[in-house]
């Protein structure tokens, strides 16, 4: 049976929002290489930029901001530098770190092959089980999801996954939260001495 929230009827996402460099890349990449089907564009006034949506199928869509005026993204802070299983995948507080797509599991491996065919670097499989390293080298029945990461032509890291088991069995929910008391902050940079 379905978890209803009692609060809202939420239906899940509408649409996530992302920003993009080339609208036209970006059009390229999630309609040829992700095979997602361009359903709305919008033109903002006086050329400052566009809003273009995407079906994912299952009634999902991504959508991408084109801004003429957009900063530059910063690797390691306004995105990952690249994926989990190849480097560094960490970004800031209040950025979004990746979209998780659903994919079925009997057809997870030929997708990481066809990306690769299209000449995207993919992470290795990752099996996410409940051990103290968060994966399994082997895939077992305690693996409740696989995955791979990729990235678009902006770097936007993506994922494919397929759930194995429904969430929310005893045992799913045993960590406490950390604050921002538990964070280890990076080091300020020198402030240079004044003349004096």
């Amino acid at each position: 049976m379905t978890w209803r929230n009692p609060k809202y009827e939420l239906g899940g996402v509408n649409h996530l929002a992302l920003v993009c460099a080339d609208m036209e890349r970006t059009v390229d990449f999630y309609t040829r290489v992700l095979g997602m089907r361009l359903i709305k564009t919008i033109e903002f006034p006086g050329g400052a930029g566009q809003h273009f949506f995407f079906d994912m199928g299952g009634g999902n869509a991504l959508a991408f901001f084109w801004f003429a005026d957009a900063p530059d993204a910063v690797p390691g802070v306004s995105r990952p530098v690249t994926v989990p299983g190849i480097g560094e995948w960490t970004s800031a507080v209040g950025t979004m770190n990746h979209v998780a797509i659903n994919v079925p599991e009997e057809r997870f491996l030929e997708y990481r092959a066809k990306l690769k065919e299209d000449g995207v670097r993919v992470s290795p499989v990752i099996d996410h089980d409940d051990s103290e390293d968060g994966y399994a080298e082997k895939l077992h029945d305690g693996v409740f999801v696989r995955s791979f990461y990729f990235q678009d032509p902006d770097g936007i890291l993506l994922e494919f996954a397929c759930w194995r088991r429904e969430m929310g069995a005893p045992g799913d929910v045993a960590h406490t939260p950390m604050t921002a008391a538990d964070r280890v902050t990076p080091a300020t940079p020198a402030t240079p001495a004044t003349a004096g």
